[in-house]
């Protein structure tokens, strides 16, 4: 396998380590962009809201590692609002982390996968944009375009040797699902595991193991599809 530099955005905890983890595994060199830094001397701290700060940590990881041409898109933002209380402040931040961070950090990443021939996409979004989840209706809807977008660029950018695929996560043990079930927003979490035909939680290493063979060489003929990790279970 040639040696690849990959970027993985929110790899500092949860399902993008756990991504970050399992690529440097398979051989890749790999940078982390997230709000917060790990012990890797490739790890940076950056906001994907803020194009100045993507555009910086792309400069650093090219001069370091050489050029991106593995995007890991796993940054990301949950909410639990009613609608009618939702401000148009929180939808905005909500839609900024979870759709326009993807633009920024993706275009960013593209010139060095167009001038190399070869690349590979990988956008986290989620099970909920199936069918929708009370009270969630900013981050439901920012997940969903991420899916649209994901189907737009791999037409655009098939051509020069680039696939873009999604992974949508199910039920996810990650600090995220807990600090959501410590709200009290999940409800019961065993009923939602006993709704699941595999009977069990997703974990961050089910995400890491689908956005491993999607980067491979084996899966160079998939593109533009939305991969759900689920269980079984998608809603």
């Amino acid at each position: 396998m040639t040696v690849k530099t990959a970027l993985v955005t929110g790899g500092a905890s949860g399902i993008g380590k756990a991504i970050a983890d399992r690529l440097a595994a398979d051989g890749h060199q790999v940078a982390t962009l997230d709000l917060n830094t790990t012990d890797d001397p490739h790890s940076y701290a950056a906001d994907v809201t803020d194009r100045a700060q993507v555009d910086a940590v792309f400069k650093a990881v090219r001069e370091q590692l050489g050029p991106v041409t593995i995007l890991v898109n796993s940054a990301g933002l949950s909410d639990f609002t009613p609608f009618t209380e939702l401000t148009f402040e929180r939808w905005q931040k909500v839609v900024d982390v979870n759709l326009n961070g993807v633009f920024h950090v993706v275009q960013a990443a593209l010139p060095d996968m167009i001038a190399a021939g070869w690349g590979r996409i990988v956008n986290i979004s989620s099970s909920s944009t199936h069918s929708g989840v009370p009270y969630m209706s900013d981050y439901v809807a920012a997940k969903s375009a991420v899916n649209g977008l994901t189907k737009s660029l791999a037409l655009e950018f098939g051509p020069a040797g680039i696939t873009v695929n999604a992974v949508p996560p199910g039920f996810i043990d990650t600090p995220m699902l807990r600090a959501a079930e410590s709200r009290g927003e999940l409800g019961d979490v065993q009923n939602t595991i006993d709704a699941t035909p595999v009977r069990r939680i997703g974990r961050p290493e089910d995400i890491a193991a689908t956005c491993s063979f999607l980067i491979s060489e084996e899966a160079g003929y998939i593109t533009g599809q939305v991969v759900g990790v689920n269980g079984g279970r998608n809603t």
